[in-house]
């Protein structure tokens, strides 16, 4: 491509967000390649194109673009015999305008691509997709790379408010054989962080964890979630903490059954009896009758059980405060299971891979570009039935979707990096 001259940035205000990848200032649009080939040479049907996505679809466009723009320039690309256009808002920022039919820094057609992709999700190996696909495997492993440069949560969440309600948890993997702990944020069947770091004390998971909540105020500059599910490991509970003073962190039950069942499965008809015990415990209506029938539970153990199995029960009801918390949330995840399912995938994916390799920021771009791939890659047709028509996870949380094709809705999805650009608007002339 041709060389692009430098933005003129001094006139705009400093900014308080982390830097930001060069493709948030790319506007990403729908056109078909037969329509679009005409209407990049006509700068009046490029206008009258951009004016008409712009009515449609507001929140894929910069702030500012409603007070006017100036056509600037023509890039060329002489590996695709493509042509894109630049234009500049009121305030001298350019952007590019790409259409979605062509990946990022356009190194293919989607066309080319979305098959390979989709495999991705399901951790086809990268020498599999060039053996079937062509290519080599290297392509294949950029272009998904590529597609964690973007905002998690900006992508994900476009036309629909924050979750109030988050689940996180870290998910252990290794990286050239050293532990590497990533820090996971779920919502309403997405995937709304995945962040490793090297460390799971509560400075490191502060820092991991803090990636969601500058992506999170990018799209709300004030949000701050109601509740988050958590298990009981104190680094996760000092993170949350920190970036959220006023977060409930709710506890956990299916974990601390977890912890009475793994040293309880050799009782037999015994460890049924405990167990219905705990579940009717969890499923009571209100919470003085949980309170209630934890006092029961207690009773039970004290009189039926012996060794670690009356441990892990007691310490089950003496956490009665932490899990009675849920009740005051209406909402809330009382127990990690939608985000014990997003993992399994998770590990299957990174299992299957060999686990991590290379630098920190690049297993960085894998796990992100995972969870992009899992929220957007359409669901099996059963799946699909079973949730009103909707494709995949995004979706189902928007109810909407920018174009038929999935890859194409995920890089419609990603206009401007999938950030919201936040900066002051300039006045009316």
């Amino acid at each position: 491509m041709t060389q692009e001259p430098a933005e003129d940035t001094s006139s705009l205000p400093s900014q308080a967000s982390p830097k930001r990848p060069r493709g948030s200032r790319t506007l990403c649009l729908p056109i078909a390649e037969r329509d679009y080939l005409h209407t990049v040479e006509d700068p009046a049907a490029f206008r009258a194109w951009l004016d008409r996505q712009y009515r449609r679809t507001p929140e894929l466009f910069p702030s500012g673009f409603e007070w006017g723009y100036a056509l600037k320039d023509v890039r060329s690309s002489r590996k695709l015999h493509l042509r894109l256009r630049r234009i500049q808002l009121r305030d001298r920022t350019c952007y590019s305008v790409r259409p979605s039919f062509v990946l990022p820094y356009l190194c293919a057609r989607t066309a080319d691509v979305e098959e390979g992709l989709f495999l991705r999700k399901f951790g086809v190996p990268f020498w599999a997709l060039a053996r079937l696909y062509g290519r080599n495997p290297m392509f294949w492993f950029r272009q998904e790379c590529a597609l964690g440069r973007a905002s998690i949560v900006g992508t994900t969440v476009r036309r629909c408010p924050l979750p109030e309600h988050l689940l996180a948890d870290e998910h252990h993997q290794k990286r050239d054989g050293l532990k590497t702990y990533l820090a996971t944020t779920v919502a309403q069947g997405c995937l709304l962080g995945v962040e490793p770091c090297d460390s799971a004390d509560g400075a490191a998971l502060q820092t991991a964890y803090g990636v969601f909540k500058q992506e999170a105020q990018d799209v709300q500059p004030r949000y701050a979630p109601k509740t988050v599910n958590i298990d009981g490991w104190s680094g996760t509970q000092a993170a949350w903490k920190a970036l959220f003073t006023r977060v409930a962190l709710v506890l956990c039950f299916l974990h601390a059954w977890l912890s009475i069942r793994d040293r309880a499965k050799h009782m037999g008809t015994a460890f049924t009896d405990l167990s219905r015990r705990i579940w009717e415990a969890y499923h009571a209506a209100t919470r003085c009758s949980f309170a209630q029938r934890l006092r029961r539970l207690r009773e039970f153990a004290r009189s039926h059980l012996t060794g670690i199995v009356l441990e892990k029960t007691l310490s089950l009801c003496n956490k009665r405060a932490r899990f009675a918390q849920a009740y005051r949330q209406p909402g809330c995840h009382r127990t990690s299971n939608m985000l014990d399912r997003l993992m399994r995938g998770m590990n299957r994916y990174f299992v299957d891979g060999q686990h991590l390799h290379g630098s920190l920021g690049a297993s960085r771009l894998h796990g992100r570009a995972w969870a992009l791939l899992w929220n957007f890659a359409p669901w099996s047709p059963a799946s699909t039935r079973a949730h009103h028509g909707w494709r995949c996870p995004a979706e189902q949380l928007n109810r909407h979707r920018y174009h038929e094709n999935w890859l194409q809705n995920l890089l419609l999805s990603a206009s401007l990096g999938g950030y919201r650009d936040c900066r002051l608007k300039p006045q009316k002339a």
